[in-house]
């Protein structure tokens, strides 16, 4: 198969051939229609944080099932599903209390010992090179071979263009507000940062039923986008102090708080933005190893900050529940997709991603 395959940081996405072993017992092989182009991927890219190389990066994806193993039971070919990086094994302990996002997954990938799923041809007369499959899916590619608790099944009346951004973003970004945070109606909320989880966030947010929903950017574009979502006032970030126009806007700081850029100090201002007992949740990737500091003192006014791991999610729930709320007019996602590219576009997607002027951009693979 074609893949888009990243060997050094800084440096563009290399589309040639990878091979593809066939499906394992509990493994699928899925036929790739549509992937998302997401931030993280760009981390990755830009050494922000660490992966093995070589790699194929893509999280965000919808396809069609083409082989499954001798073990599977919950899809067969022809199934329209969609991808979730929060892939489970369904019997540890996280699994077992209801919290599968922090599964560590190890029992869903195949041992070392074994043929590896993704491999680049041999190079100075060696074996074949293994490839990493990032977040245990690869979607940068036209075909995944993933463990069975890696997608859902979704109706084949959804949109595969639409159905892939419910894989990350829609996933983190509704998840964030309704599970991680568990927004109260009513509330006041902020949201900073408005691309493809923001926006989302927004979405979730104004469902859950939040009084006010408060979009923090410093694109104009972003911050009307971000009134078709769900925002009721914006805050533009490069003509003053944000924090202090939250604070003004509120008269005195909000009850949630949602990073959803990855940044430290994003992060610490949403801490600055609550009032006295808030909670604040980091969704974005901040750099890795980066330290998130707070003063200690406000600690004593009951404060709360907390990570979010892609929304909290139960994807095998939350998934079709956030396709039938998309076909009901619930949800935005016509909205959420800026662009759609072709697969050979993929370095100029991720470059695009640096200005900060586009949502969500995704890329359709030809039929």
């Amino acid at each position: 198969m074609k893949a888009a395959v990243f060997h050094e940081v800084g440096q563009p996405l290399e589309i040639t051939d990878v091979a593809i072993s066939k499906p394992g017992p509990h493994e699928i092989l899925i036929r790739s229609a549509v992937v998302g182009v997401c931030h993280s991927d760009l981390h990755f890219v830009d050494g922000l944080w660490p992966i093995r190389t070589p790699a194929i990066l893509g999280h965000e994806a919808s396809g069609i099932v083409e082989q499954v193993g001798s073990e599977v039971r919950y899809v067969q070919p022809g199934d329209h599903v969609i991808t979730c990086l929060s892939v489970f094994c369904g019997y540890c302990e996280y699994c077992m209390s209801g919290e599968p996002t922090l599964c560590d997954k190890r029992a869903t990938r195949r041992p070392r010992t074994e043929e590896p799923r993704l491999a680049l041809p041999p190079s100075n007369g060696g074996g074949l090179r293994p490839v990493s499959q990032f977040a245990d899916l690869a979607s940068f590619a036209e075909q995944m071979l993933v463990h069975e608790n890696a997608v859902v099944k979704v109706r084949e009346d959804m949109p595969l263009d639409r159905a892939a951004v419910i894989g990350c973003a829609v996933t983190t970004g509704v998840g964030a507000a309704f599970r991680t945070a568990q927004v109260e109606p009513g509330s006041t909320v902020v949201v900073i940062g408005c691309g493809g989880i923001g926006l989302s966030t927004i979405n979730g947010a104004e469902l859950a039923g939040a009084g006010r929903v408060i979009a923090v950017d410093r694109v104009a574009s972003k911050l009307e986008l971000a009134k078709q979502f769900g925002a009721t006032d914006t805050v533009d970030a490069s003509a003053g102090d944000p924090v202090e126009q939250v604070l003004e806007l509120t008269a005195g700081g909000v009850q949630y708080a949602f990073e959803a850029i990855g940044l430290k100090v994003t992060a610490e201002q949403a801490w600055a933005m609550l009032r006295p007992g808030g909670t604040a949740t980091v969704i974005g990737m901040v750099p890795f190893g980066e330290k998130i500091e707070i003063p200690g003192h406000e600690m004593m006014q009951a404060k709360c900050i907390q990570g979010c791991v892609m929304g909290s999610n139960r994807f095998r729930i939350d998934m079709p529940r956030l396709v039938d709320f998309y076909l009901a007019g619930k949800l935005k996602l016509d909205e959420l997709i800026s662009d759609r590219v072709g697969f050979s576009q993929i370095n100029d997607a991720l470059q695009n991603l640096k200005s900060g002027e586009v949502a969500r951009q995704v890329i359709v693979f030809d039929a």
